[in-house]
């Protein structure tokens, strides 16, 4: 028997986490969605493990549902969900789907996708039509298998770590079984479209940023040099290995001695420890201030507080990568001079040597170089982040996402009194079968 509720809006949302302080693009798309008109449910896979949350996630109106974060935390619930659904022919065409991908992936992770899937299906409100999941990998594999459970279509939005983690069998068949694809850089998008069975299956929506939710910036900064008055680097990102922020330890070591400067980095991660001793064995303890995670609120007066901006990001050793970070995007809102690293899709952001500085990517001695010249130059990194700005302004205005993502959400949710007919009549057939 199914234990699908009476009711529901039409369009369920496939999160890995929610919410997440790291993720606000996906809350400020999701937002976006529902100034549209767009209402949803989010179903997350996991519960959410910051201690405090940005301020979009109180605007979203839509519910949250949490499904089994570990199939043995809630085991009555995935066998009522799973025994359920014995009866239907659609479970079984799943569960071969899912068989065949075990085969080729035999991890207690594919396991417990299958296990959350079920849930998942089961507890759908009749009335879903689409299901739209965010990341590639393990949402995307839930997604999947309950959509072929209860027969709807489904579409992804790919960022970064799922794209470049996933083995290639897997983003191919996906992408051939899902409605559409986005994902927010070009070099992402040219990879996944050459996976497809039509390059028009997967499309380039860039994040964008929603200026809405930043103030101007600030009317001018002070013209530091690092030798009249500590200039102050500011970097926002997770302490992850993919950031490169051991090579901006390096790079901080090697720095002239004749320049001030101090380090604050904003965010958490598990090489927390493992960055603090670095700093220490290179004496740079007393430079740096490690502030944690911190709210929307106090990461836009960091940005307006600094003098530059770093993410020294690198391919990591399993080929994590960032995409376009959406701090980046923030710091040019700023009109904050940003160095980084040719790496994935900042090259598009960043595309000419006057809008930013780009050094390869593990090269704390460029790094080092990069981050002097910008420090004893203050009008030229000025000049750096009005051009990047406006650059920001005229290409990456968030609302044009926005209105791709709806547009391609649209076609499949009821929208008159027929289509509702239709989608009621659909649900019954489920349900019958249930």
């Amino acid at each position: 028997m199914s234990t699908s509720s009476q009711t529901g809006p039409a369009l369920a949302v496939i999160v890995k986490g929610y919410p997440r302080l790291s993720e606000t693009f996906v809350a400020q798309e999701l937002l976006g969605l529902q100034e549209r008109g767009i209402d949803f449910e989010i179903w997350s896979l996991r519960h959410p493990t910051d201690a405090k949350t940005h301020p979009i996630h109180e605007r979203i109106r839509a519910p949250r549902r949490y499904l089994p974060e570990y199939l043995r935390h809630e085991p009555l619930r995935v066998m009522r969900s799973t025994f359920g659904l014995l009866g239907q022919a659609a479970f079984w065409r799943a569960a071969a789907i899912w068989l065949r991908d075990l085969r080729r992936d035999p991890t207690i992770n594919r396991v417990r996708r299958f296990g959350q899937a079920a849930v998942l299906a089961s507890e759908l409100p009749k009335q879903t039509r689409f299901l739209y999941v965010h990341f590639l990998h393990t949402p995307a594999s839930v997604a999947r298998y309950a959509a072929e459970i209860r027969g709807l279509k489904w579409g992804f939005a790919a960022h970064a770590k799922d794209i470049w983690t996933t083995p290639d069998w897997e983003k191919r068949e996906k992408i051939a079984a899902c409605d559409f694809g986005v994902t927010c850089t070009a070099v992402g998008a040219d990879h996944l479209q050459s996976l497809a069975p039509r390059k028009d299956r997967v499309s380039l929506v860039y994040h964008g940023l929603d200026l809405s939710r930043f103030p101007p910036p600030p009317e001018q900064r002070s013209p530091k040099t690092g030798a009249d008055a500590v200039v102050e680097i500011l970097s926002v990102g997770r302490l992850v290995e993919k950031k490169g922020y051991s090579d901006l330890l390096a790079a901080a070591a090697a720095l002239p001695a004749d320049l001030n400067w101090r380090f604050v980095h904003i965010g958490g991660g598990p090489l927390k420890d493992a960055l603090r001793d670095q700093a220490q064995e290179l004496g740079l303890t007393d430079r740096i201030e490690w502030r944690g995670a911190q709210e929307q609120t106090a990461v836009i007066e960091a940005l307006r507080q600094a003098d530059l901006f770093v993410l020294p990001s690198l391919i990591a050793a399993d080929g994590d990568r960032d995409g376009l970070p959406n701090v980046l995007m923030e710091a040019a809102s700023q009109k904050l001079p940003i160095i980084s690293t040719e790496v994935s899709a900042i090259p598009e952001f960043i595309t000419d040597p006057s809008f930013g500085s780009l050094i390869p990517p593990g090269d704390p001695e460029a790094l080092a170089a990069a981050l002097a010249a910008a420090m004893r130059d203050p009008i030229a990194r000025a000049a750096m982040a009005d051009r990047l700005y406006d650059r920001l302004l005229a290409d990456f205005g968030a609302q044009a996402g926005f209105d791709a993502v709806a547009q391609r959400i649209a076609p499949h949710l009821p929208t008159d009194a027929t289509a509702q007919v239709a989608a009621e009549a659909a649900a019954r057939s489920w349900e019958a079968q249930a």
